[in-house]
C-alpha cells in the first residue's frame, strides 16, 4: 500500500505532519526522539516493513520537529504528550506505539492516558525523565546558572543544534516524571537497549522496565549497541520485535 501524507491540525493552529500506510491489524505508530524526524533510519525501515508485510503504520513529526510547525522554545514534554494522544485519537482500533529515546517517554505517557487503546508498546533506548535525570545533570554549572537566571541557553556545538534549552522545558518536564513510582502500564512491553548507549545508560532503561506494572515486559540488551540502534542488524531486530508486538 502506498504511503500517504498530510497534516493534523491542532487547536492552537499548529500542524503535525504525518505519513500513513493502510494495512491490517493494529496500527503501528512511530514516536520519534529528541530533535529527530519521521525521515530517520528506524522510522523509514518500519515504513518499508509495513509496505512489505501489509501492516497499518503511521509516523509523524513532533511539534517543532521536521515538517511539523511550532516554535522550539514552546516545546515541552506535555505538549508532545498531548499531540501523540491527538494522533492516537484519529486512529481506529488497537495501537502499537514504537517510541525511540525521548519518544519512549512520550509513548509511555500516552499509554497511561489511553490504556484501552494499546495492544503493545515497543521502546528503543527509552529516555524516561531524561530532562531532569540525564540532561540537566550533564550541563555545565555555568549553563545551568544561565538557564535559571535568563530562562534559556543557546546550544550551538551539538550535532542536533543549533537550538535553545529553556527553563520552561526543564520545569515542565518534572510534572511528567515516571521513575519515582510504579508505572501503571499493563500491556505487553518490549525494550531494546544498547549496552554502549552513552546518552541513555542501560541501567536507566532497566529502571523503567522494573517500574512497569504489567507482567509481560521483555528487556533486550544489545551488548555492542549504541544509542541510535540503527545498524542493519539493529533494524532487523526492531522489525522482528514490532512484528511480534503486533500479534501479542
Amino acid at each position: 500500500m502506498t504511503e500517504t501524507s498530510g497534516f493534523l491540525e491542532r487547536p492552537d493552529g499548529a500542524r503535525l505532519a504525518w505519513r500513513r500506510i493502510e494495512g491490517d491489524g493494529p496500527t503501528v505508530i512511530w514516536v520519534g526522539g529528541w530533535r529527530s524526524d519521521m525521515g530517520g533510519t528506524k522510522a523509514a525501515a518500519l515504513a518499508e516493513a509495513a509496505e512489505a508485510n501489509g501492516w497499518a503504520y503511521l509516523r509523524y513529526d513532533h511539534f517543532a520537529h521536521g515538517e511539523s510547525s511550532g516554535d522550539w522554545r514552546q516545546a515541552t514534554i506535555g505538549r508532545w504528550r498531548e499531540d501523540l494522544i491527538a494522533v492516537m485519537d484519529q486512529i481506529e482500533g488497537p495501537i502499537v506505539l514504537v517510541g525511540s529515546s525521548m519518544g519512549g517517554w512520550v509513548a509511555c505517557l500516552a499509554s497511561l492516558a489511553r490504556p484501552d487503546r494499546l495492544a503493545a508498546l515497543v521502546l528503543i533506548a527509552p529516555a524516561a525523565d531524561f530532562a531532569h535525570r540525564l540532561m540537566w545533570p550533564s550541563l555545565a554549572p555555568e549553563v545551568q546558572k544561565e538557564i535559571l537566571m535568563t530562562g534559556l541557553h543557546s546550544v550551538t556545538d551539538d550535532f542536533d543544534g543549533p537550538y535553545d534549552l529553556t527553563r520552561t522545558f526543564f520545569d515542565e518536564a518534572r510534572q511528567w516524571s515516571l521513575l519515582d513510582a510504579r508505572i501503571d502500564i499493563v500491556c505487553p512491553v518490549r525494550i531494546l537497549q544498547g549496552a554502549e548507549d552513552e546518552p541513555v545508560p542501560w541501567q536507566h532503561a532497566l529502571e523503567l522496565a522494573e517500574k512497569i506494572a504489567g507482567p509481560d515486559v521483555v528487556f533486550s540488551l544489545i551488548k555492542d549497541g549504541d544509542h541510535r540502534l540503527s545498524r542493519p542488524q539493529d533494524l532487523t531486530r526492531l522489525i522482528a520485535t514490532v512484528a511480534e508486538a503486533r500479534v501479542l
